[in-house]
């Protein structure tokens, strides 16, 4: 068995870093991701932060649904 002792474990997920230990996000491919975000807004998703680009390849960014969980999308720049 192993044990993490840094960083914390999060026992509530609703409120934890997008780094925190374990499965807590999951991430999806999307076509455009400004239209994506509005739509999820729509429906109650929270930005983390901002939408940040990765070289020329991604645009990326974490949002945060109803139930807290952590939501990665990523648009591949063509």
């Amino acid at each position: 068995l192993s044990r993490f002792f840094t960083p914390p474990v999060v026992a509530d997920h609703r409120n934890a870093p997008v780094n925190a230990l374990g499965y807590l996000r999951v991430m999806f491919a999307v076509d455009d991701i400004d239209e994506t975000l509005e739509r999820l807004r729509n429906r109650g998703a929270k930005l983390v932060g901002e939408v940040v680009r990765y070289q020329d390849s991604y645009r990326l960014c974490y949002i945060r649904g109803p139930e807290g969980i952590l939501i990665g999308l990523a648009q591949e720049l063509r």
